[in-house]
């Protein structure tokens, strides 16, 4: 698998989405930075809580829509699942401080980074969520060698 290699996967209905994400979580390691995309309802935080669910945590998993960020302490790394839709700017990012977060011990899932434009730090991989008849299509996308290495790491 490059840079740029896709994997792709048909999601029936929300229990699949939810053990897709699961069955990618063994597969996480920190640093991670991964842009969920697909528009509203596509999925993204369900696919989020079942990645989760995958890493152990018991608890809640709202989408962050007003909170902007929710953080979940797991063994091993930090998960923040962002949600940039609220932006009505870029610079919203620097104002929230959110780049505190962005480090080597953390794994960060991005929803709608485009609207936090030349602030949102680069994907290793992107997910891309969209609906299907009957179902949704998922597409990852690895950008760097650490995103690559978590999807073959998942597939193998």
């Amino acid at each position: 698998m490059t840079d740029g290699a896709s994997v792709s996967r048909f999601l029936a209905d929300e229990e699949a989405t939810l053990a897709l994400g699961a069955s990618w979580a063994k597969s996480l390691s920190a640093p991670l930075v991964v842009y969920l995309q697909g528009g509203l309802g596509a999925g993204k935080t369900t696919f989020t809580r079942g990645l989760l669910r995958g890493l152990g945590h018991q608890g809640a998993v709202k989408s962050p829509t007003y909170a902007i960020v929710e953080s979940y302490p797991l063994a091993g790394f930090t998960l923040h699942h962002f949600d940039l839709y609220r932006f009505s700017t870029p610079e919203e990012w620097e104002d929230a401080g959110l780049d505190d977060l962005f480090d080597v011990q953390n794994v960060c899932l991005i929803e709608w980074p485009q609207q936090g434009g030349e602030f949102t730090p680069a994907a290793d991989i992107t997910l891309s969520l969209n609906h299907a008849e009957h179902g949704r299509t998922v597409v990852f996308t690895a950008h760097t060698a650490h995103g690559r290495k978590s999807l073959e790491t998942w597939l193998n």
